[in-house]
């Protein structure tokens, strides 16, 4: 054998050695993959039908499970709907969280479904003491009177209570979590609730008793005014849903209860469109102010609303404000 060949045979055993080795390394770099992805399949799931249940519930749960938010921010829960892998989420869940009380209209039958199927449930609405909506004559939603109200968010004391509920619910039906760290996080924000409830009283002291008058682009915030001392004077959609439209007769009653109650504040929330709260501009004039609020759902992040403290926050500001200011 030639030099020149001995060369060539030697350069190409190398070549194959080198081979050999990143098959190998390849080879270990995929197992390692597959044994990560399947460490990843086998965490917990809870999956959350609202994104405001799903900024709580990932306070409470932490890094102990992974929590999916079916609805995106700003979005409507009255209309948002599910994909059909979204809807495959629910049927794979260890637990779904939910508000319940009618309030994803397009969700909750997907919701029933898995719960047939076996998949733990909590309608948090449900648990939370819920109110019913009132008679017209009341301020309240005529064709909705006496059904209960899913809006119970606005109350944070109901949300405090919720908070405990929900991780009671995330103990004993999500296997793999530990106990102490879910009970951890609930109790410290629950102190943070806690410490909301006292910043919103001292912050809607300073509205005078007789402008304690809300009307809104529909009725959500009946949870706050009963627990805050507020008087709601009616909504440009009488109904508890953003899916209703309002009547020529609905609009006349309401600007009557405004002139007769000295209202001239007219709140929207920021996720709806303004259509409806400002045609009462035509009817009461140029006076009558629209202040946006956070009503029904979370912003993006860095929008304002992206957490449920902040939009709460947020929206006692905006309250505060719109009924002090002239």
């Amino acid at each position: 054998m030639t030099r020149t060949a001995a060369v060539r045979r030697a350069r190409i055993g190398v070549a194959r050695l080198r081979g050999f080795v990143a098959g190998l390394l390849a080879l270990a770099t995929a197992a390692t993959a597959t044994a990560c992805t399947a460490s990843g399949d086998d965490r917990p799931g809870i999956v959350v039908t609202t994104n405001i249940l799903g900024d709580v519930t990932r306070e409470i749960v932490g890094a102990e499970a992974d929590v999916t938010v079916l609805m995106k921010p700003n979005a409507d829960p009255h209309s948002f709907g599910l994909s059909a892998v979204q809807a495959a989420e629910l049927e794979q869940a260890d637990l779904i969280v939910y508000n319940g009380l009618g309030l994803e209209e397009n969700v909750l039958r997907h919701v029933h479904a898995a719960r047939e199927s076996g998949v733990a449930s909590f309608a948090a609405g449900e648990a939370a003491d819920p109110l019913t909506f009132r008679t017209t004559a009341e301020g309240g939603p005529g064709g909705e009177a006496g059904r209960p109200d899913p809006h119970f968010w606005t109350d944070p004391d109901r949300m405090r209570e919720v908070t405990g509920l929900i991780a009671d619910q995330v103990v004993e039906h999500v296997d793999g979590v530990d106990a102490g760290a879910i009970r951890a996080n609930a109790d410290r924000y629950t102190a943070q609730l806690t410490a909301l409830t006292a910043w919103m009283e001292q912050s809607f002291d300073r509205v005078p008793e007789d402008r304690k008058a809300l009307v809104t682009n529909h009725h959500v915030f009946g949870y706050l005014a009963e627990r805050f001392g507020f008087r709601v004077i009616g909504a440009v959609v009488p109904s508890g849903t953003t899916l209703a439209s309002p009547s020529s007769s609905d609009l006349r009653s309401l600007t009557e209860a405004m002139e007769d109650a000295g209202v001239r504040t007219v709140f929207a929330g920021s996720s709806q469109p303004r259509r409806l709260a400002e045609v009462l501009r035509t009817e009461l004039g140029d006076g009558v102010r629209v202040v946006d609020l956070y009503s029904e759902s979370l912003t993006a992040e860095g929008e304002g609303a992206d957490t449920y403290l902040r939009m709460m926050r947020a929206n006692t500001t905006a309250m505060t404000d719109g009924l002090t200011g002239d």
